[in-house]
Order: structure tokens, then sequence, then C-alpha cells
């Protein structure tokens, strides 16, 4: 009988559950220059910021940041695991998607803080070999009152196996399951879009402005030598940012409660990107065409 090479021995992952249930607590403070930069990268004209405005969804994500000293990181850029996070023996993360409750907004200027749990470890196969998923609850609260929980999935993955002689590299994916893998969904027509073009200097911006040192984002030889990415990659949270953002560019007037989102295809520079957005009631579905498929979906629920 020819074995199947599809199919991968799920990794053993026993030895991390004694990290289930650790936490940590973050705090910081809205600072509105820091805020005023965000604007900025997400191209708005007008960055007039004052004390006590509500920030609008995702806005939070760039406070509250795991700060180590530079010998505290591992070959990605990442803070080393084995602390608060367990230390999984894949070398590759993804931020695969989250789910976020925006309970009572967090204003500019407030004290926040951050309280991150681990709640599950799970193994996986997937077409490229082993995958880790891991999973955090994030709560942030302010003293204002304000409230934002996230439920965040990271996947872990080896390194790309190398090519066979006269062989492209295999592109590097989001890592789903072999067994989810399917031909893409086709996309609906959407009610609104935007156009938008990320390039270098607004993955450093976003990478400065979240204190992400992962190299995938600035390091290019890193990203295609290491990881296995055609270029440089484009931040899964930056994405979820502009999917977002979409909604309160077209409707100014409603008020976010919930907004998940999945990354499905790595987007790498080059390449121009459509967050696109239907509306259906309450809800609004949200994805992001790169290359002819939907890289990033997402849904928005309004109050």
């Amino acid at each position: 009988m020819i074995p199947d090479k599809g199919k991968h021995e799920i990794m053993d992952v026993s030895q991390y559950q004694p990290w289930v249930g650790r936490s940590e607590v973050c705090t910081d403070i809205a600072a509105p220059e820091h805020y005023r930069a965000w604007l900025s990268t997400l191209d708005y004209k007008d960055l007039t910021v004052k004390d006590g405005v509500p920030m609008p969804p995702l806005a939070h994500l760039i406070f509250n940041k795991a700060i180590v000293q530079v010998s505290e990181v591992g070959r990605d850029g990442h803070p080393k695991r084995g602390d608060f996070l367990p230390p999984v023996a894949l070398p590759r993360r993804m931020w695969a998607g989250s789910k976020f409750e925006f309970r009572a907004p967090l204003r500019v200027g407030d004290k926040l803080a951050k309280r991150s749990e681990v709640v599950s470890v799970q193994a996986k196969t997937g077409s490229t070999g082993q995958l880790v998923f891991l999973v955090l609850r994030h709560t942030t609260t302010s003293q204002s009152g304000g409230e934002v929980m996230e439920e965040q999935t990271v996947v872990y993955r080896d390194d790309p196996k190398p090519a066979a002689a006269g062989e492209a590299p295999k592109p590097a994916s989001a890592g789903a399951p072999s067994n989810s893998a399917r031909a893409p969904a086709p996309m609906p027509a959407a009610d609104f879009s935007r156009g938008v073009t990320p390039n270098e200097l607004m993955l450093f911006r976003y990478s400065a402005l979240t204190f992400n040192g992962h190299r995938i984002h600035y390091d290019s030889p890193y990203a295609k030598e290491v990881e296995g990415y055609p270029g440089l990659v484009v931040h899964g949270p930056l994405l979820a940012t502009l999917m977002v953002d979409l909604v309160a560019r077209e409707l100014p007037s409603e008020k976010v409660e919930a907004f998940e989102f999945t990354a499905r295809q790595a987007v790498t520079l080059p390449t121009s990107i459509t967050v696109n957005g239907k509306r259906e009631g309450k809800s609004v579905s949200l994805w992001i065409e790169n290359k002819g498929a939907a890289a990033v979906t997402g849904k928005v629920t309004l109050r």
C-alpha cells in the first residue's frame, strides 16, 4: 500500500497543557500621540485627537504590548516561549484569526489593563505538516468603564521543506488543516469597497505601533529564505483593522458590537488589495480580495 504523503501523525501536545489557564496582565495609557500615529497609518486626513474620545474598534491593539529585552526574543523576533506562552516546538507562527466583543468603548487618554489567559493548545495536521493551535483570551478594560474581549487563535507550523531541484518552493499559507482544504468559495457582490496598496512603510509603521518584532513583516530575506513567503507579510491584525475600518468609513452612524476574522491566505508584498463589505440587516460580511481570492474573511455585528 502506498503511504498517503498528505497525512501526518498528529503531534503530542500534552506537555503544553500545564500552560492552559496561565495569565498575565499588561497596563498602558491610551496616549493621544500614539492614537494619532495609528490614524495616520490608516491614511486619515484629520488627525485631531482629544482625551475622552471613544476609540474605534481594534485601535486598542496598539496598546498593552508585550515588551521584552532584545536578548529575550527568539529567531523570529517574537518573545521567547516558555514563560507565559507554552514552548511550542514548531518555529513559524501566524495570527490565524480572532473574535472580538466591544462591550463598552475604550477612550483616548484612558488607563488600560489587559489580562491575557491561555485557553487551549491543540494539534492538527495540514498540507505542509504539523500545526499547533493556541487560543488566547484577552480582556482589556479602562478606568472609564471601557471593555473589549478578544479570543485570539495563533497557529504554529514547521519550517518549509526545501524544494526539489528545479521545483519552485511551495508558498506559505495560513496553515488550515488538510481536512478543511477546498476550492475557494465564490465572493459575493460587495455593497461597498476600498482599494488599499500596502507597502513597506505601512508595515514598518504598524510593527512599530504594536511593538511587533516578527521579522516576516520587515526582514525580506528572512521572510523569503527562512519562512518560505514570496515577500514581506502584511500583518493579520492590520488587515483585520482595514476591514472593520471600512465599516466605520461607510456606516459612520452605526456602532460595532462584535467582529471576527479568519486569515485564509497570507497577503505578501508587492500587492494591491480590495477591502469589501456586504450588509445584511445588523451584520456586515467582510472580505479582503487579493489576487482573485478572499485572503481574509470576517463579519461585523452592529448594535
